[in-house]
């Protein structure tokens, strides 16, 4: 199995994202990628609410994963979009974060909305609120794959590793985490959480990222982290790809796997104590 991750500096024009992420795809496909994966927020990184309902769309008019569809079924390979904001009939008018399985058929196969939300104050100069602008989603997801069950997830979920348990014990060997990590927590976080999660679980941990300078409203940037990783079962890290926008690609031997969890079986283990 060819693992290929695209790492992406998306701006605010979907559009112009888009030629970006389809060219970086076709790279992938040329190196032998059967599964191509995105960051999260694949279309569109903005902070400007305003600015957003004007150029997102609904899942069915969203023109990246229309395109997205497209390349899967032109190049007969399987790609994640990691996450596209799109709108939604939310009463409060907030979008949906979602990631989205695409089959080589160009079918969609499982889609799944980032359950937590980031709402934290890493700092003074560094506060987001992502529930303003965005619902949260209230479900795992769970998809089959030619090479074993994927579980979804995106970027802040990565913290919550009750979700990844869960998805371990349900079947999942790989695990997605597409994200757009600010510079600040993933210098500090990235690596050793993916890489926990992955001996945590005895899953393949598949994680493209965000890198780079982002103009998120007209007065405002964000760095985001980059490296954009894949995680053996085991623990080692199969591929970091650094700072560079670009498409990455991995072989794995999804039987990994089974070999990590008969060594140290404790994913599948209940807790053998109660109490707070």
């Amino acid at each position: 199995m060819r693992v290929g991750l695209l790492q992406l500096n998306v701006g605010t024009d979907p559009l112009v994202n888009l030629e970006t992420t389809r060219g970086l795809l076709a790279e992938a496909v040329d190196q032998g990628a059967d599964f191509i994966l995105t960051p999260e927020v694949t279309n569109c990184l903005s902070f400007d609410r305003q600015y957003q309902r004007g150029v997102l769309r609904p899942e069915a008019q969203d023109p990246t994963l229309l395109a997205m569809r497209t390349a899967a079924r032109d190049h007969g390979v399987w790609v994640l979009i990691g996450s596209i904001a799109l709108r939604t009939a939310d009463p409060q008018g907030r979008f949906a974060n979602r990631s989205i399985l695409i089959d080589p058929n160009g079918g969609i196969v499982a889609r799944y909305d980032k359950i937590h939300m980031f709402d934290v104050n890493v700092s003074e100069a560094e506060t987001f609120r992502e529930s303003n602008g965005y619902r949260p989603g209230s479900r795992a997801s769970l998809a089959d794959t030619p090479w074993g069950k994927v579980g979804m997830s995106i970027c802040y979920d990565l913290r919550f590793p009750t979700l990844y348990r869960r998805l371990a014990q349900a079947g999942a060997t790989f695990l997605t985490i597409p994200a757009a990590f600010t510079a600040t927590t993933g210098a500090a976080h990235w690596e050793v959480l993916l890489r926990a999660r992955a001996i945590e679980t005895g899953c393949f941990v598949l994680a493209p990222g965000q890198t780079g300078t982002h103009a998120v409203t007209a007065d405002r940037t964000l760095q985001t982290h980059g490296h954009s990783m894949v995680v053996a079962p085991w623990g080692e890290i199969l591929l970091d790809a650094g700072h560079e926008p670009g498409a990455y690609v991995v072989d794995i031997d999804p039987d990994e796997s089974a070999r990590a969890r008969a060594r140290i079986p404790a994913w599948s283990a209940e807790p053998a104590w109660s109490g707070p």
